[in-house]
């Protein structure tokens, strides 16, 4: 019997490639249009939902797995895995995290350890496939446990949201209220803070608040500092490129890769939102 499983929510946007390769089992969040739920990249891929979302006057809304169906996927797991980490975007914005504790306690035949990433998107993806890694190579739980404790130090996420009113009404955007007034005169740079989205500083042009964005990279990785890091975009992958391209051209310490938004980070960032994540190794 293998020893260790790893399990995480379809937030973390990994390539299917990585997927299928390490073995992760993915539980899809749901975005909804109207009367119509969607499973990201099951039932919607990630070009469609940004298509939808053009189309549609009415904001989508969103949905975490059902507690049933993280326990059908723990118990499955449980008749080939001794134990099962369970990694999930953070708990300050979804309840997916808490979901995944809950059905842990109600498996018996497989120890379930579920993991706060206290991030999404990408840097979420770098712990899973850093588990997937180290549970190949038979390392222990804890051992596991204590190599993703210690990446959570070091990982860091800013991005740049286009229109900060899908935030802001879909309550993600914590203090948002305090420059409702103003979303037209500033790009604020955004970033998790105690497990939440928050304003990091308030920048007026896009421009210009993405050049503070390389600055704050630009501190971790001219350090010499081996790092891994991705350019995220909510369908913007000409200009995702581009700024991977400036980035790995003056940082060779840097593996920099361009990942996505998708649809359920997507309805509450909105489309054009672009970020830099990253994790020392």
């Amino acid at each position: 019997m293998s020893r260790i499983a790893i399990v995480t929510d379809s937030t973390a946007y990994l390539p299917s490639e990585a997927v299928e390769q390490s073995g992760i089992t993915v539980v899809p969040l749901s975005v909804i249009f109207g009367e119509t739920s969607y499973r990201e990249d099951v039932d919607i891929s990630t070009a469609s939902f940004y298509e939808k979302l053009q189309a549609t006057a009415d904001l989508p809304t969103t949905s975490q797995p059902a507690l049933g169906r993280f326990i059908e996927v723990f118990e499955e797991l449980s008749k080939e895995y001794e134990s099962i980490i369970s990694i999930h975007l953070s708990s300050g914005i979804s309840g997916t995290y808490q979901t995944a504790r809950t059905a842990a306690e109600e498996v018996d035949n497989v120890d379930v350890y579920a993991f706060d990433s206290e991030i999404t998107c990408m840097p979420q993806g770098y712990y899973v496939l850093e588990a997937a890694k180290m549970a190949s190579a038979s390392e222990t739980v804890d051992t596991i446990l204590e190599r993703l404790e210690e990446m959570k130090r070091s990982t860091r996420a800013y991005f740049v949201a286009d229109d900060l009113s899908h935030l802001h009404r879909g309550g993600r955007l914590n203090g948002a209220q305090a420059f409702v007034g103003s979303l037209l005169q500033i790009k604020p740079i955004l970033h998790f803070e105690n497990k939440r989205i928050v304003p990091f500083e308030k920048v007026r042009t896009k421009k210009k608040a993405l050049n503070r964005v390389f600055e704050l990279f630009a501190e971790d990785a001219a350090t010499g500092a081996v790092i891994r890091a991705t350019v995220i975009h909510a369908n913007r992958p000409e200009k995702a490129d581009t700024m991977r391209k400036e980035l790995a051209d003056t940082y060779p310490n840097a593996d920099i890769d361009v990942s996505y938004f998708g649809p359920v980070v997507g309805t509450h960032l909105g489309e054009g939102g672009l970020g830099i994540g990253w994790c020392k190794l």
